[in-house]
């Protein structure tokens, strides 16, 4: 019974975190909008030191990138929930396919699983050693975009620990609950 309730664990750490995570992320840019909204109503951001000048406004009603939009809020310098950036570096939005831009964090969501089933299995095995490990491989893989890239940051940022928390607590809550 024991192997049942470990490769449930698994498969709800792996799986469903992946929603959970994009909830985060769609929380977060909701509380990124209202800022932004907020300081563009009462002073200039570009005068606010706090101000995150790094994020793109989203496009304008009538720009070829809001055209196709899936929802109202997103990021003009995304695409399917990919950050994009223009040859020179700099965060751009996707003008329609063009070459220039490369999308930056590809494979998130499959490194996402990877990540949340070695820490849950990491904890099930009592060994939450492993979890540093997990954390190293992904921040040296990603260093060269997380330093150019101030969006990408804090987006690795965001999913990452909300993504070793589902994973974390469904192990936890496996562990000492069903496995008790």
């Amino acid at each position: 019974m024991n192997a049942v309730w470990i490769a449930a664990a698994l498969l709800t750490a792996g799986f469903v975190g992946w929603p959970v995570t994009a909830l985060v992320f769609r929380l977060a840019r909701t509380i990124d909008d209202k800022a932004d909204a907020a300081a563009g109503a009462g002073r200039d951001g570009a005068d606010d030191p706090s101000a995150d000048v790094t994020v793109d406004s989203p496009a304008p009603a009538g720009s070829p990138t809001s055209a196709g939009s899936p929802a109202v809020g997103d990021r003009a310098n995304t695409v399917n929930g990919d950050i994009t950036v223009d040859a020179a570096g700099g965060a751009a939005p996707e003008p329609g396919g063009e070459a220039s831009a490369t999308r930056i964090l590809r494979g998130g969501a499959i490194i996402g699983v990877l990540e949340r089933l070695a820490v849950c299995l990491a904890i099930l095995t009592g060994q939450p050693v492993a979890i540093a490990y997990v954390v190293a491989i992904k921040g040296l893989g990603r260093f060269a975009e997380l330093k150019e890239t101030p969006v990408a940051a804090e987006r690795f940022i965001i999913g990452t620990l909300a993504s070793m928390l589902w994973a974390a607590g469904v192990a936890a809550f496996t562990k000492v609950v069903l496995l008790g």
